[in-house]
C-alpha cells in the first residue's frame, strides 16, 4: 500500500473533480486528504491517496485530464507516515487591510518563529480588501498573549489588522 500526492491545477470547468476521482476509485484508490478550491478563476485540488497503484499507472489513467492542455496533473509518491503532534493547540489567525506584498511571508513567519504550524491558509482579495484566514497550531507552552502582540506589531508594520484566538472545536 502506497501513498500519492496528486495535483490537478489549471483552468476550471465543470466535472474536473468527479473525473478526477472517479479515475481514482476505478484505480483501487482511497482518498485520505484533500484540498479544493477555485483561485481567480483557476481549479486548484491536492489529494493525498492510498493504494495500490503505482505512480506510473496513476498519470496514465489521469493523462486525459490534460489532454486539452488546459489542466496539468501531477503525481507523487510520499511517505505514509503523518506528522507527529506535539500535544499544541490549535488557533485561527485573521488578517484584514489593504493589499501589498509581503502580506503573508510577515505574518506567518511570526508564527513560525514560536514554532507554530499552519495547517490551512486562505486568501481572498475583494477590490483593495485583503483578508487571511488561517489555522495554526501553536506548540504547547507558548506565550499566547506575547504572540499576539507580536502579530498586532507586524500587522502594524505592514498596515493590516491582525487577530489571533483560539479555535473552537466545531470550527476545524
Amino acid at each position: 500500500m502506497t501513498q500519492h500526492a496528486i495535483t490537478v491545477l489549471g483552468h476550471d470547468r465543470p466535472g474536473i473533480i468527479a473525473q478526477a476521482t472517479a479515475v481514482l476509485a476505478d484505480l483501487g484508490l482511497n482518498i485520505e486528504d484533500t484540498s479544493m478550491t477555485l483561485l481567480r478563476g483557476h481549479f486548484a485540488m491536492t489529494l493525498i491517496c492510498a493504494g495500490g497503484a503505482t505512480e506510473g499507472r496513476i498519470v496514465d489513467a489521469l493523462a486525459p485530464l490534460a489532454e486539452d492542455g488546459s489542466l496539468t496533473v501531477t503525481v507523487r509518491e510520499v511517505s505514509g507516515e503523518h506528522a507527529a503532534g506535539d500535544g499544541g493547540t490549535p488557533h485561527v489567525l485573521t488578517v484584514h487591510g489593504g493589499d501589498r506584498p509581503g502580506i503573508v511571508s510577515g505574518v506567518v513567519a511570526v508564527v513560525a518563529g514560536v514554532g507554530g504550524n499552519v495547517t490551512d491558509l486562505t486568501t481572498r482579495l475583494s477590490g483593495d480588501l485583503y483578508v487571511l484566514l488561517a489555522e495554526v497550531d501553536l506548540p504547547a507552552g507558548v506565550d499566547v498573549d506575547a504572540l499576539r502582540a507580536a502579530l498586532t506589531d507586524e500587522g502594524a508594520r505592514l498596515g493590516v489588522g491582525v487577530t489571533l484566538r483560539a479555535a473552537e472545536a466545531d470550527e476545524l
